[in-house]
C-alpha cells in the first residue's frame, strides 16, 4: 500500500508543471516586434499602484503589462508607475549581480525549465517579481522567447518581454 501510494504522489507532483503549461486566458495583442529598446524613465505623474488595474488599453488588448507598436515606436503599457512604486521595492537590488547576457532584440532567449518563481534560460536564472505572477499566466516556461530589458524606473529590476504574446513582466535576475 505504502509502494501505491509513493507511485500516485509521485504522479501527481510530476505532472504539477504540465498544468502551469496551459495557456492562460490572456488574449495576445496584434503581433509585434520586439522593442527596439526598453521603456524611457517614467517622468509624468506615477500612476498609483493599484491591486486590480485594468491594463486593456484598447479592444482585443490583453488585460496585462504589454508593448502596443505605433510604427517605429512602442508603448509599455503599465509601465508607467514611477520610481517609488512599493510593489518593485528591493532592499538590495542586484544582490545576485546583474544580468550581462545581452539586452534588446537582437537577444533572443528560449525558456528551457522552471516557472515564475524561478525560470532558466542559457545558464542565468531569473524569478518573476511576486505583483507580476499573474500577468505571467499563459506563459509556455518551456518554450517561450522573451526578450530582457532594463527597468529604467525599479532598480534591481529586468523586463522580460515575451516574443509570443507581447506582454511583459518585471523579472529579478538570480545568478548564473
Amino acid at each position: 500500500m505504502k509502494a501505491y501510494l509513493s507511485i500516485l504522489a509521485l504522479a501527481v507532483v510530476a505532472s504539477l508543471p504540465l498544468a502551469a503549461q496551459r495557456p492562460g486566458s490572456h488574449p495576445a495583442p496584434a503581433p509585434v516586434h520586439p522593442p527596439s529598446h526598453g521603456p524611457e524613465p517614467y517622468h509624468g505623474t506615477p500612476h498609483a499602484p493599484e491591486e486590480h488595474r485594468s491594463y486593456s488599453d484598447h479592444q482585443g488588448h490583453p488585460n496585462v503589462p504589454h508593448v502596443d507598436e505605433h510604427g517605429d515606436h512602442h508603448e509599455w503599457v503599465g509601465h508607467d508607475t514611477g520610481r517609488n512604486d512599493p510593489h518593485y521595492h528591493l532592499d538590495h537590488p542586484w544582490e545576485h549581480g546583474r544580468f550581462t547576457g545581452g539586452f534588446g532584440p537582437a537577444h533572443h532567449w528560449r525558456l528551457a525549465g522552471g516557472g515564475p518563481g524561478r525560470f532558466w534560460f542559457g545558464g542565468f536564472y531569473f524569478s518573476v517579481a511576486p505583483y507580476d505572477v499573474a500577468f505571467a499566466d499563459g506563459w509556455l516556461w518551456d518554450s517561450d522567447e522573451v526578450v530582457i530589458y532594463d527597468d529604467p524606473d525599479h532598480d534591481g529590476w529586468y523586463l522580460a518581454y515575451n516574443t509570443r504574446l507581447g506582454t511583459y513582466v518585471h523579472v529579478q535576475y538570480l545568478g548564473a
